[in-house]
């Protein structure tokens, strides 16, 4: 038993499909499901049903899939904590990014991120919280970088930003030229929210909810793109964060109002597993991401 053996079981687990994982681990079929095979003589247990239609894995198959998941982070803690020591900005960084940060956020760090760490390899996934902390639990990710959750205390953290949230309205609106609005006036407004699964839309809803104001059910956006073009059109009012808000306030028919105090904020932190050896890198890219918002906020 070896290494890459567990790599191809773990990939074959996930993708229930030989030709997939076999690309996933860039190795032939053939390679791929003899390699299993012989995985099931070392043990001597069947992992598998084949049939031509699906991978039906077995009890045993899943239970050991589990824990070969669990051997390869531990081998790539390994590799991590040596490099970590020697260089700690080198080598693959894979970071995760929630969607109402990374279209914001990485037009400003990317650039500079590489020119600071040229020897750091930073790949980049954009998906919802639940799917990204899930990713990074089983390894995938290094990394993340999303908005603080109460639920969120069995990782460790480093605060980025805190970002306050501003109101958007049509032009039109009786809001249109206020300088700041007191959240408490949006009571008995009815307001346009992410769909299910966005942690900016519980955290928007909180307060909105807190003020007395109401979600528009009629509509659920995708993005905050979509959110954008709904005000814009006339049909509601929305909530976006400091980061979404372009320079001056105003722009292709939308007024962007800050809050009074205390303004409804959220906390951008960078997420990553306690246990983790790469924390020299996590600070450096803190560091550097902390002093570019700055710059951006000035």
């Amino acid at each position: 038993m070896n290494i890459r053996d567990l790599e191809y079981l773990v990939a074959l687990e996930e993708l229930k499909h030989f030709r997939k994982a076999a690309e996933k681990c860039f190795v032939s079929q053939p390679t791929l499901s003899g390699q299993i095979r012989k995985l099931e003589d070392k043990l001597g247990v069947l992992l598998m049903e084949r049939s031509s239609r699906k991978v039906l894995f077995t009890q045993a198959g899943l239970d050991i899939a589990a824990k070969a998941r669990k051997v390869l982070l531990e081998v790539k803690q390994i590799k991590e904590a040596a490099r970590s020591y020697s260089e700690p900005m080198n080598g693959p960084l894979h970071v995760g990014l929630i969607p109402t940060v990374a279209p914001y956020l990485l037009p400003a760090i990317v650039p500079p991120m590489r020119q600071a760490f040229p020897d750091l390899d930073v790949y980049l996934y954009e998906n919802q919280t639940h799917v990204l902390l899930r990713q990074l639990e089983e390894g995938e990710l290094d990394c993340l970088i999303l908005a603080l959750l109460p639920d969120m205390e069995a990782y460790g953290h480093i605060s980025l930003y805190q970002e306050s949230l501003e109101l958007v309205v049509p032009a039109g609106h009786k809001w249109q030229d206020a300088e700041q609005v007191d959240i408490a006036e949006l009571k008995g407004e009815r307001v346009l929210m992410l769909e299910d699964g966005h942690c900016l839309r519980d955290q928007a809803m909180g307060f909105c909810f807190a003020a007395g104001a109401d979600e528009d059910s009629t509509f659920k956006a995708t993005s905050l793109e979509t959110l954008r073009h709904m005000v814009s059109s006339g049909i509601g009012i929305t909530l976006l964060p400091r980061l979404a808000v372009p320079k001056g306030r105003t722009k292709d028919g939308l007024f962007y109002i800050p809050f009074i105090e205390p303004k409804p904020s959220r906390e951008i932190v960078l997420l990553y597993r306690k246990n983790s050896v790469r924390r020299p890198c996590f600070n450096e890219l803190a560091k550097l991401i902390k002093q570019k918002i700055n710059k951006k906020a000035q």
